[in-house]
């Protein structure tokens, strides 16, 4: 079978890589299919940070803005609804352009993951939750680390519900996660990807993290998880960075700067997670991006990177 050839736009929340992906579509014909856990929910614009129609520059976006933040989504969830997308696009003759933050969306799409068929527990999952009731979702995590550290480096301990999911599925099947993830890399992927990300300096991405949340405030962050709150609880919605931080100022528990340092400090945190997430990933090509690069230096590097894929799209170079 002939593989597809995707480019893929990824990297830590705030490096300008939705603002690439979408240049690189309009230079090479394509559509962008986005890999970002939050983005999938309807409403959350500005906490998502998803793109405006005008940062979309009238190209194409696929798996966005679709899901109602009562409504459960997993990975496997995403992995069959981008191959379907991917698939379509590449029939029209276009280029698929997967950009996105979730590392682990991208991994199990690009590196064809199968996932476990494994039973679920109920009563096991409750034992678990009145652990995390009792003695918090630390130490729920802890547990995980000590039989597949692994896939614990990989999960804040905000995802209880992939934590306990991890433990479920070892304490059912006896195998991690980390060890049914490596046996199905034995399968084949149907993807030929180029692979990028933009290499700031950390401390240049934690400028651009804090410039990045002063906008989402004046852009209308606190008025959009106001409305949230009201008529949402969700678990999974409601962890999403920007309204969690937010809560104790609009519950009237803290101040507004303290909630804003939060902010800023936890988004400062998640950025290190995905950098450590994705330089594991030997694929990536790193464009640096040093404190005084010109964008249209970015842009013409990533160009380049492409463009060595000639073979796969000739058509639109």
């Amino acid at each position: 079978m002939d593989k597809i050839f995707v480019a893929v736009v990824c990297g830590p929340t705030a490096s300008g890589k939705t603002a690439l992906a979408v240049d690189l579509a309009l230079k090479f014909g394509g559509e962008i299919v986005s890999a970002d856990s939050m983005q999938i929910y309807k409403g959350m614009d500005i906490a998502s940070a998803k793109p405006t129609e005008e940062e979309k520059k009238g190209v194409p976006h696929h798996i966005m803005d679709f899901l109602e933040p009562t409504e459960a989504f997993s990975v496997a969830d995403y992995v069959t609804m981008a191959r379907e997308v991917i698939a379509d696009i590449h029939a029209r003759g276009k280029l698929p352009v997967i950009c996105g933050g979730t590392g682990l969306y991208i991994n199990s799409l690009i590196d064809n993951i199968e996932f476990d068929d494994t039973g679920s527990d109920p009563g096991f999952r409750a034992e678990m939750n009145a652990i995390a009731a009792e003695k918090g979702n630390g130490h729920l995590l802890g547990m995980l680390a000590k039989v597949d550290p692994e896939c614990a480096a990989q999960l804040h301990e905000n995802n209880l519900k992939r934590i306990i999911r991890a433990l479920e599925v070892y304490h059912i099947s006896g195998k991690t996660m980390s060890e049914q993830k490596a046996a199905s890399r034995l399968n084949p992927s149907p993807y030929e990807p180029c692979m990028m990300m933009i290499d700031h300096p950390r401390e240049v991405l934690y400028e651009r993290i804090d410039s990045r949340v002063d906008a989402m405030l004046g852009a209308g962050l606190i008025e959009e998880a106001r409305e949230f709150f009201t008529h949402n609880d969700y678990v999974t919605a409601s962890q999403a960075i920007g309204y969690k931080e937010l809560r104790p100022y609009i519950d009237g528990e803290l101040s507004l700067e303290e909630c804003v340092e939060t902010l800023k400090r936890e988004t400062r945190r998640y950025a290190k997670r995905q950098l450590t997430w994705f330089k594991k990933d030997s694929r990536i090509e790193h464009i640096s991006a040093p404190k005084d690069v010109k964008y249209d230096k970015i842009l013409k590097n990533a160009e380049n990177l492409l463009k060595k894929y000639s073979f796969f799209i000739k058509d639109v170079l």
